[in-house]
Order: C-alpha cells, then structure tokens, then sequence
C-alpha cells in the first residue's frame, strides 16, 4: 500500500476545503479474483493491468466545516418545512365515534406506514429497483411477487427496523439495518462490512475503469467508527449534518450491496434523533429521485471537498417530497371519507373499523382481518363481503384457500405519488 496522494479533480474554488477532499493510494490488482465469464476487449483488458487507486476518506468526525451561508439558510428552512409537515400528519385523525367514545384503532398508523413505504420505494428506486405499489402491497404480506417487490419489501422492513432504533446509532444498528434489508443475499454479506474492494461505474469490470473506488476494505471499520462519532455531533446545521453523514457513508460504502438504501435510512435515523420529525417518515427519497444526475453529482463534489451541493440537494428533495407526501395525504383523506360515505355497514362494525387498516396495508386476506380486528372467521368473511359489495376491496387472487383482496384506489393513489416523485419539479 503506498502513502496517499491527491487526486487530481475539478479547479479548485472557494467552496472546496482542502481538508475534506479525498486523497488516493494504489493497491495491487489480484487478477486471480475476476470473473472469467467477463469478456473484455484488448484495450480493456490493458487497461486493467497493474495497480488501482482507491479513495482515502478524511476523518470528519471533529472536522471544522465551512458551508456557504445561503446554502445553509435554504437548509434551515427545508427543516422547517419537514417540521410542520410532521406536525401537521401528527393532528390527522382516522377514527370515528362509537358509542360517544373515540374508536382510535389506527388513527394515526396509516399516514405513518404509507410515508415509510413510499420512502422505501423511491430509495429503492434509485438503485433501479423498481416496484408498483400493488406487487409492494402482495409482497408485504408475503403472498407471490417478483424479486424487485421482495427487496423493496425488506428496504421497508430494514427501514423500519433502522426509525424504530434511531436512539441507537452506532454501528451495531446499521450493521442490523443493512442485515433486514440484505436477508438472503449472500453475495452482499448482510450485516457484516464488506471484505474485499468495490466499485463504482456501469460496464467497469475492475476497479481501473471505475468512476469511483471506494476506500480499500482495510480502511471500512474505522472509517465507519470515525463517522458513528461524527453523527453525534450537535454543533452542526441538522439538515447538513444528515446530508454531510450521508455522503460520507456513500463515500465509504461499507457494504459489497445495499449502500445506498441504508445510507438512505441513516438520514431518517438522524433526522427522528434531532426530534426534527417525531412520527412520520418524510419522503426524501422521492425528492432525490426527480433529480438523480444532480444527487450523484452532488455525492462528486463533496469527494472533492464540497459540501454544498450535497446540503443544497437535500434541501430541495425535502421540499419536493413535503410537497408530493401532502398531495398523496390529500388523496388519502380523499379516500377514507369517500369509504365512510359509500360503506353501508354500521358504526362500530368490522368492515368500518377496517377502513384505516387498507390505508396502511391495501392488500389483505381473511386472516389478517381476524387478526387485526380480533374477530372469528365468518366475521372476517362478512366484513370483506361488505367491503367488495360496496366497491371499497375486489378480489386480487382466484384461490380461494388464500385469497387476496386489493383496495385499488389505494393502490391508485401510491402509484401517482410515485409518478410524481420522477418528474422534475
């Protein structure tokens, strides 16, 4: 290993720090662990030869920044928009009047259970992991789907898993995070740090191509103890605080796969543990997905040593997503009482008492009502009866051992948000 050296990169200008930009040192090539399925050209393979250059990430954790002004202002008042939306979601009640008592089963649950998915999905989205929200909704009760709607599934259990434990950031809690998200994916060493180099760089089939290599993986642990301290820290900005954290995870990439999803839900960690949001999960995910070019270039310039285009980009993907997560709540409130209205059960019956459940879960099957709703079978069975008779489920599987039944406007509604987030606003 030799002693790092800088890598030449874009001019320098006033917003680059010196000290934070990365450095590089050469590694030998062990040419005994490529793929001989790979085919390569001659130039490639000469191209191939000899030593490669992985990154040596700065130590940030006591760090002085030095982030423009304006650039942490618009921060400020993205936190504050994250903060009203959170509170505004907190006041949405989905319960109705029995018996001159509240019925609070699920009042609240669903709007905080659709922003989670919705999040995961986009995050997943990023790493071309696409899935509809209806193949999402099968998977999440384990009933058949494809791959990309299983690994979308456990990006939100991962999710889930990383909010829930957000006192406990250390590395313990990502290892386990990236574990959810990884379960039965071997290639990617689920929770565990990775143990050979990677790369970054469509079509590069070794690290010498490559348009960006991570540190070697000697370098992972304590890179990722030096940024356990760093996300500790309270003298900083909040949002630029979770958005610096952020790119040095992305920098360091810890993981063989799966970067990209837990750095992404190291943001909402630190974000529930500055008590900036308390109850729900701001899409920001889906804020980033209607400017991908700009969040990779973003991640660049902060190896460069710029942090400002990383702070900036999160600013406006909070922005975006506050905005796309009130329009899918409108369509939600929409739904609900557009249900209460047409449902022609009583108050206090199971297929009303339901109606918050297929906002957060619109795929369900005759168990899942007698377990959510503590009721027998043929109860389950009439509640569902009521739901198809009056438009709100329509049968989504023809087996009638383990049938499924879908709330479509639901589903509708997820998939418009969706829509929206690719678009650039």
């Amino acid at each position: 290993m030799s002693s790092p050296t800088d890598e030449p990169g874009p001019a320098p200008t006033d917003a680059v720090d010196p000290g934070l930009a990365l450095t590089y040192e050469t590694h030998e090539w062990d040419r005994s662990g490529e793929d001989d399925s790979l085919r390569m050209s001659r130039r490639a393979r000469l191209a191939a030869r000899g030593p490669y250059r992985a990154a040596v990430p700065p130590e940030i954790a006591d760090h002085e920044f030095a982030i423009d002004p304006a650039a942490l202002a618009e921060a400020e008042d993205a936190l504050l928009e994250i903060a009203r939306f959170d509170t505004e979601l907190s006041a949405t009640r989905y319960a109705e009047e029995t018996d001159g008592e509240t019925d609070r089963s699920g009042e609240f649950a669903p709007l905080a259970a659709i922003l989670l998915r919705t999040e995961s999905a986009s995050s997943s989205q990023i790493e071309n992991v696409t899935a509809g929200a209806k193949a999402l909704a099968m998977a999440a009760i384990h009933e058949k789907s494809g791959p990309n709607a299983q690994m979308v599934a456990a990006n939100v259990e991962a999710m889930e898993r990383a909010v829930a434990a957000s006192d406990d950031l250390s590395e313990a809690s990502i290892l386990a995070a990236h574990a959810a998200l990884m379960a039965g994916q071997e290639h990617a060493r689920p929770g565990r740090y990775r143990e050979s180099q990677v790369w970054i760089g469509s079509g590069a089939s070794t690290p010498h191509t490559a348009s960006f290599v991570p540190p070697h993986e000697d370098r992972v642990q304590p890179a990722m103890a030096d940024l356990i301290v760093f996300c500790e820290r309270t003298d900083l900005p909040v949002l630029a605080h979770v958005a610096i954290a952020h790119a040095q995870f992305e920098t360091i990439h810890p993981f063989a796969d799966g970067n990209g999803r837990t750095g992404r839900a190291l943001v909402h960690v630190m974000l529930k543990r500055a008590g900036v949001t308390r109850r729900i999960t701001v899409p920001v995910s889906a804020g980033l997905l209607g400017d991908t070019a700009g969040y990779f270039g973003a991640l660049t310039a902060y190896r460069a040593g710029d942090p400002r285009p990383i702070v900036e980009q999160f600013s406006r993907a909070t922005f975006t997503a506050v905005t796309n997560g009130r329009t899918l709540k409108a369509d939600v409130d929409a739904i609900h009482q557009g249900w209460t209205e047409t449902l022609t059960s009583r108050r206090g019956s199971a297929a009303r008492r339901m109606l918050p459940h297929l906002l957060r879960q619109p795929a369900v099957t005759v168990r899942m009502v007698e377990q959510l709703l503590s009721v027998s079978n043929p109860a389950a069975l009439r509640a569902i009866d009521t739901l198809v008779a009056d438009g709100i489920l329509t049968s989504a599987s023809e087996n009638r051992r383990n049938r499924v039944w879908i709330a479509e406007e639901v589903i509708a509604a997820l998939d418009e948000f969706a829509a929206r987030a690719v678009r650039r606003p």
